[in-house]
């Protein structure tokens, strides 16, 4: 098991950290955060949302996609940001 390259797919590979932005159609309220991994809430004005934030590893990231599946949101883009693009939290 050793010399295998991170992120190739290996479940003893763990991932680091990632900051993900994930759109979604409709506007969330701000109390579906907790439920989502903490992730922020910004609602825009074509009727999206857009959830940002820090995620643990891929187990966590299914998580939060299980989540908003579960509360029936219909899934828009899911993008993995590099950590200079990532906005100043709140």
């Amino acid at each position: 098991m050793t010399g295998t390259p991170p992120g190739t797919g290996c479940p003893w590979v763990r991932t680091p950290p990632r900051t993900y932005e994930i759109t979604v159609q409709g506007h969330l309220d701000d109390h579906w955060s907790d439920r989502l991994g903490g992730l922020r809430i910004e609602r825009r004005g074509d009727g999206t949302s857009v959830l940002t934030g820090h995620v643990v590893d891929q187990a966590g990231l299914h998580g939060v996609l299980s989540g908003l599946r579960d509360i029936g949101v219909v899934l828009l883009e899911v993008r993995a940001l590099s950590e200079d693009a990532v906005p100043p939290p709140r």
